[in-house]
């Protein structure tokens, strides 16, 4: 037995007695036929009645009394004689309530005794103010609600544990405000993209999310069998190519909120389950892309904070000047000045210098050493709003080609705090060049890249009827709320994060 291990033994056994005393209290509230009832209505919420009388005096309310009927949770007891106090809490906020032996009767104040801290009740009473200011309801009647079998963690400390937080998410709700926040701010934040994109004339659509051709990313799909059909199907890597099918069926300004799917590893800023926004313009291209995504950040800070300067992890974010539009190897000489123009143009160099960093070197033409050097030495350090443009069309098999240079393509990617924020482009419409490079990455899919593309037949016939120009943009959900909440992880971001098994 490890010292973790026997160290913890004390602490589970005495939760493993209070789970034990808990359930012998719920045998007799079985026992005596009232448990677990499901016939009462709460009407008021803590923050409302906060905001709709926290400012008024003790006078006022007893001039005028307000009935009110309340639920939540006991977070707090504090037992007297005949009377006592206890804190409960709801979706909105915490609120005190007076429990009088004389008020409830003296059955219920016997039974309210024996009640725990994380069982939830209900309470019909009058508002009142204590002598401390405090808004407080006078409770008429009271029920238990649910029972609580498993003692919650210490309220001052909550779940101290990370991994326990990620696991025992209701527990890390149930504790901690600055977590409630957290996803509540995140969901304001999917709602006001909403808002701006039905705003700008976009429709909002639902693509497929088992594909039978994985598509739209180099990415590894995850792989799952329709009994039916007889057919393997992958869950969805990336919307990309259904939503511009629909630009082709007239569409021409549509955007999805979307869950993709990539068999990859975890960390600080992946999960292999994740939420991206994409949408596509008619008529549009990487420039317009570019200045629309730069609008739509700046409003999601707006409405998600108020202001479009804040700290991120301690250290300022300004979105509010115009975002820096750079190529990738102007970014690497920007960052590192002693790169010379030769060097970067010089395969063997970018081979060696790739090395240097520490990296395996994939195979590629010089625009894919070029970018395997910027995204080793250089991405990490693009802390203010930075797009990094000029993509290589070899890494770039959905992005149309820039007109003044073959090599490559009218791509973009925003960086904020060191993170890939989104990625957009004007998109490949021309069907033959897109059935190239289709063919090029099935080639190297046979070769052994597994997160080379496939060919999409039939998304070649789409562009065969006649997509128009058109740019394209995903902007990554949960690392846009890891930046606008504050969060170092992007598990802090998602409810319930990918775990390895317990």
């Amino acid at each position: 037995m490890s010292t973790h291990d026997a160290d913890a033994l004390p602490a589970l056994q005495d939760e493993n007695h209070i789970i034990a005393e808990r359930r012998e209290k719920l045998a007799q509230w079985r026992a005596s036929g009232r448990a677990f009832p499901n016939d009462f209505t709460r009407e008021n919420t803590a923050g409302k009645l906060d905001e709709l009388y926290g400012d008024k005096d003790a006078e006022a309310l007893e001039a005028t009394p307000v009935a009110v009927k309340v639920a939540g949770r006991i977070m707090l007891k504090r037992l007297m004689g005949k009377a006592s106090f206890v804190t409960i809490q709801d979706l909105s906020g915490r609120l005190q309530l007076y429990v009088g032996r004389d008020a409830v009767g003296e059955e219920v104040y016997a039974d309210f005794k024996r009640w725990d801290i994380g069982d939830i009740v209900g309470c019909a009473g009058t508002l009142f103010k204590t002598r401390t200011g405090e808004l407080t309801v006078k409770a008429e009647t009271l029920r238990l609600l649910t029972k609580s079998l498993r003692p919650l963690p210490d309220k001052f400390h909550g779940l101290t544990d990370t991994e326990a937080k990620y696991r025992q998410r209701y527990v890390d709700l149930i504790m901690s405000e600055a977590s409630r926040f957290t996803f509540a701010a995140r969901s304001r934040l999917v709602q006001s993209l909403r808002n701006y994109m039905t705003g700008h004339g976009f429709l909002e659509v639902e693509t497929p999310m088992m594909h039978p051709i994985p598509g739209g990313a180099a990415a590894r799909p995850f792989v799952t069998h329709h009994n039916a059909l007889d057919m393997d199907l992958y869950l969805r890597i990336a919307p990309e190519l259904y939503l511009k099918r629909l630009v082709v069926g007239g569409f021409e300004k549509v955007f999805e909120i979307n869950r993709n799917f990539r068999n990859e590893g975890l960390s600080s800023r992946h999960n292999p389950e994740f939420t991206m926004m994409e949408f596509y313009e008619a008529y549009a291209n990487h420039h317009s892309m570019m200045d629309f995504t730069e609008g739509l950040i700046r409003h999601a800070a707006r409405e998600a904070l108020g202001v479009e300067t804040f700290a991120y992890q301690g250290r300022e974010l300004d979105l509010s000047t115009p975002f820096a539009r750079l190529t990738i190897t102007g970014a690497i000489r920007k960052y590192h000045p002693g790169f010379t123009e030769a060097q970067l143009a010089d395969p063997a160099w970018l081979t060696r210098k790739i090395r240097d960093f520490g990296e395996t070197v994939k195979p590629g033409g010089i625009g894919s050493l070029q970018l395997q050097l910027f995204e080793v030495s250089t991405e990490a350090g693009l802390w203010a709003p930075t797009f990094i443009v000029d993509y290589p069309v070899e890494v770039s098999p959905l992005a149309r080609a820039s007109d003044r240079d073959p090599e490559i393509t009218e791509r973009f990617e925003l960086f904020i705090a060191g993170r890939e924020i989104a990625n957009g482009f004007s998109e490949l419409n021309d069907p033959e060049d897109q059935a190239a490079r289709f063919r090029a990455q099935a080639a190297a899919k046979d070769a052994g890249d597994e997160e080379a593309m496939y060919y999409d037949a039939d998304y070649i016939r789409a562009l065969e009827y006649g997509l128009p120009p058109t740019g394209g943009c995903g902007i990554g959900i949960d690392r846009l709320a890891m930046l606008l909440t504050d969060s170092p992880a992007i598990r802090d971001v998602i409810l319930f994060p990918q775990m390895r098994g317990e």
